[in-house]
């Protein structure tokens, strides 16, 4: 498998799943890939966010917000991960406008080219635009079944699910599983 340089965007808050965070970081290094951790920066150049159960710190210096389309198309995937990080992420300070995050969420959806990966609570970033996923073949954590059906998606009783450049997977726990997904995917393209 020769990843070699892909660049894979992951997008952080607080209360993200450390397990999974932190397996994705050893992970993709391991393929040679350029991991680049993104989120909402409110004009700082730097947040420091904390995880669920452990309080671990984590130091984010890169957004999403003004990312052109050339940039956004470099990515050879971006993660939704687990955790409450799209819960967080989804906030707006205009309810008559959808979340930046889920704009670019959009935007991200809108380029083939780029995979999608949405795992466990990851949905949630994904309910302002139910649109993506209608139709679709989608796993979520057990809890949120009522949440992908009532966006219009396909629920699937598996730990993973592929649809075309769209990948979902159940639970946070699932992130090894969810990950060799991607690999193999992004090795054969």
């Amino acid at each position: 498998m020769s990843l070699q340089g892909k660049k894979i965007a992951i997008l952080i808050e607080s209360d993200f799943y450390e397990p999974e965070i932190f397996y994705y970081e050893r992970r993709f290094a391991e393929e040679g890939i350029d991991l680049h951790f993104l989120t909402r920066l409110w004009g700082q150049s730097m947040l420091t966010f904390k995880g669920h159960e452990y309080q671990i710190p984590f130091e984010c210096r890169e957004s999403f917000e003004g990312m052109d389309d050339a940039t956004l198309r470099s990515y050879a995937a971006i993660i939704v991960p687990s955790g409450m990080v799209a819960d967080r992420l989804r906030y707006t300070e205009d309810v008559h406008k959808l979340p930046p995050a889920t704009v670019f969420l959009q935007r991200a959806f809108a380029e083939p080219s780029v995979l999608k990966g949405i795992i466990c609570h990851g949905m949630w970033l994904v309910a302002p635009a139910p649109e993506l996923v209608r139709g679709r073949p989608v796993v979520v954590h057990n809890n949120l079944l009522g949440d992908a059906k009532n966006m219009g998606a396909i629920y699937t009783d598996e730990d993973v699910v592929v649809d075309g450049d769209l990948v979902t997977g159940r639970s946070g726990g699932h992130c090894h599983l969810f990950a060799r997904t991607l690999l193999n995917m992004l090795s054969n393209r």
